[in-house]
């Protein structure tokens, strides 16, 4: 009888275990994805400031290209 309890016991701490570790397993993934759009966002208002200084600061007496492609 005590053993039963026992592998009763043992199972059902196991069966509320997997759905905790996919849940924060989940919030890991989704944590990351976050920080990575945060990352992507500075990244592209950095560029954007960089376009706009070479749109500002182009030189006068070309064709109004300042890059070179």
């Amino acid at each position: 009888m005590r053993i039963q309890q026992a592998l009763l016991g043992h199972s059902v701490l196991r069966r509320s275990t997997v759905p905790l570790l996919l849940v924060l397993l989940l919030a890991l993934i989704l944590f990351g994805a976050g920080f990575a759009v945060n990352i992507l966002w500075w990244v592209a208002i950095a560029v954007l400031v960089v376009w706009l200084i070479g749109f500002v600061a182009r030189p006068k007496g070309s064709s109004g290209r300042w890059y070179r492609w």
